[in-house]
């Protein structure tokens, strides 16, 4: 069967636009969680990971930036990334062996909402004509095949917080069914608004540590009180391993393997006895053809919420046992980017495995009797790593899991 490497990734984060900058925030523990300003007390959580500097992908003119949403800017700038550091080119190649499998959770859910107003307040005619292209979950698939000229196989999964992993997976599935040589994966997303912030209040899933943003997200410690809401875009080239060294590609990393299920169990929790998420980790581990003790780390979903952590706990317990491998979870500094979390945390994994360095767990204080899995608190580890596996766990009982090879 035909390997699937990794030859170029690019990120949008709260705590770091490109790989340069993300990286060693996440090594360093840098918290990118902020106060979300305007918001009243009539808002549960007010904290959010925000992007703060403007996002301007390169070569794209005012005029375009005025008729593009958020989480597609945050999508071609990832994307423009990853391609430049693939090192690929379009020129004396077929297009159509290239392709895209960018999802989102939502769309853009700022631009529903503001749309809405304006038909309640002034009446249809002021609804922005391009109101739907800049919604549409799908948009940041197409856009991106635009701007590159990539016309192979297009897909925009939405499956919520599990969308950028399975959207790397459908990906490698299209790679290997022959579709395509190339494929453009990952996802993006822009909800941290206030419209998102009420909505997943009244669900009271955010956290309301306001006055301590920073500490709020804290994936398995005891005093968790929910996850925080951000936004992001996480975008990898995956490429088949024939295609990549035929050009002579620099190879970051194997997706040897990927597992997805459903829990069928509950609309916005996860099973409680894990057996879900246990059962993707099984195919993702089988599908690479490993042993669970070969695995070094785990990225877990980690969302900071009671019931997705100790579920994913007993997930991790039941398939690698109390010596499992070591567990951090990148949202305890990056907030939850939601359909971009599982392409965003997938970068970490190969970064882990080309760095030989496991980014911490920040503010793990106090741990959980109910989830005794092996946590890199607080500092950045040192560790020779052959095989990462990433988790991604999404409303509606999806479960994902990613399995990255060190390459060489």
């Amino acid at each position: 069967m035909e390997k699937i490497v990794v030859t170029g990734m690019g990120v949008v984060s709260p705590v770091g636009t490109g790989v340069p900058d993300y990286w060693p925030a996440l090594c360093a523990g840098r918290s990118g969680i902020r106060a979300f300003e305007g918001l009243d007390d009539r808002f549960p959580s007010r904290i959010a990971g925000m992007i703060t500097a403007p996002v301007v992908p390169e070569g794209m003119d005012p005029k375009e930036l005025r008729r593009q949403s958020r989480y597609i800017l945050f999508a071609v700038e990832a994307a423009n990334q990853a391609w430049k550091q693939s090192g690929l080119s379009l020129e004396g190649r077929d297009p159509q062996r290239f392709g895209v499998n960018i999802g989102s959770g939502i769309g853009d859910i700022g631009e529903i909402h503001d749309n809405a107003l304006l038909l309640e307040r002034s009446g249809p005619r002021r609804v922005s004509p391009f109101f739907i292209p800049k919604a549409l979950a799908n948009m940041a698939a197409g856009i991106v095949a635009i701007r590159f000229g990539l016309r192979g196989p297009n897909r925009a999964l939405v499956t919520a917080c599990a969308t950028g992993a399975q959207s790397l997976a459908s990906a490698a599935d299209s790679i290997r069914l022959g579709q395509a040589d190339v494929m453009l994966a990952g996802g993006a997303e822009a909800a941290a608004t206030p419209f998102s912030l009420a909505s997943f209040g009244a669900l009271r899933a955010l956290s309301t540590r306001n006055e301590e943003p920073e500490r709020a997200s804290r994936p398995f410690d005891a005093d968790r009180d929910g996850f925080v809401l951000a936004e992001g875009a996480g975008v990898l080239v995956l490429e088949s391993e024939s295609h990549a060294r035929a050009r002579g590609a620099e190879i970051l990393a194997e997706l040897a393997g990927y597992g997805e299920t459903c829990d069928a169990f509950h609309a916005v929790a996860p099973r409680p006895d894990g057996s879900g998420c246990a059962a993707s980790m099984r195919a993702a581990l089988a599908m690479a053809g490993i042993a669970p003790e070969q695995v070094g780390y785990i990225n877990a979903h980690g969302t900071s919420t009671k019931l997705n952590d100790i579920a994913e706990s007993a997930a991790i317990l039941s398939v690698f046992g109390p010596a499992g491998p070591l567990v951090s979870s990148t949202k305890s500094m990056t907030g939850h980017l939601l359909g971009a979390a599982g392409a965003v945390e997938a970068i970490a994994c190969v970064q882990t495995l080309l760095t030989g360095v496991i980014h911490p767990s920040i503010n793990y204080e106090n741990p959980d009797i109910e989830c005794p899995i092996n946590i890199v608190s607080n500092t950045a580890r040192e560790a020779n790593i052959a095989f990462a596996l990433s988790n991604s766990l999404g409303f509606g009982g999806h479960n994902a899991s990613l399995v990255f090879k060190r390459h060489g």
